[in-house]
């Protein structure tokens, strides 16, 4: 980090085993995204009254380059931060996984799904439970009954436009997992 790590209580007294605790979590943070330029931490114990022990509070906001990240972990949300290590062991997990997810990013990791292909449906056959679709290059595929998501072979008409993955059949290549994606002229 290029400053120094913050950590502030509130409604919480301060501890050196606390401290101590939240300085070895940031360290790890600095394993998974080494370009972390401040980190502050913030520890606190709503004031309201809670039917069981009291819940913390914990946030952390991260300076990385063009982002600040900001991290809560609220105690309604979990009664486990009844427990302050617990909570501070959460916050920082949320904090690692934002980081992660920032980093493969960066890198170009991130799985980008291709569209699917448009076609139309061109023959439907309502008692067979088949029909067939044009694609935009002009090839004619084959799709069953059970190929179309949601239950919607029985709203589709010809003319709808519908997304496809084509695969091989048994007969050459086929639709499969279709939806319906507009209505298109009949």
């Amino acid at each position: 980090m290029q400053l120094p790590l913050q950590i502030s209580f509130r409604g919480v007294p301060s501890s050196q085993a606390i401290e101590d605790d939240v300085r070895a979590h940031a360290a790890r943070l600095e394993r998974f995204y080494d370009r972390i330029m401040r980190c502050r931490v913030m520890i606190e114990s709503p004031h309201r009254r809670h039917h069981q022990g009291k819940l913390y509070h914990v946030r952390i906001d991260l300076t990385v380059p063009g982002e600040e990240l900001v991290v809560n972990r609220e105690p309604a949300e979990h009664h486990a931060h009844e427990d302050v290590y617990v909570a501070i062991r959460d916050a920082f997990d949320a904090a690692r996984r934002r980081l992660e997810d920032r980093a493969r990013r960066q890198r170009g990791a991130v799985k980008v799904h291709e569209p699917r292909p448009l076609a139309r449906v061109r023959q439907l056959f309502p008692e067979q439970a088949y029909g067939f679709i044009e694609t935009p290059d002009g090839r004619e595929l084959y799709f069953h009954r059970n190929s179309v998501l949601d239950d919607a072979f029985d709203r589709l008409e010809v003319g709808n436009y519908v997304e496809f993955v084509e695969e091989p059949g048994d007969e050459g290549p086929q639709a499969s997992t279709v939806r319906i994606v507009s209505k298109g002229a009949g």
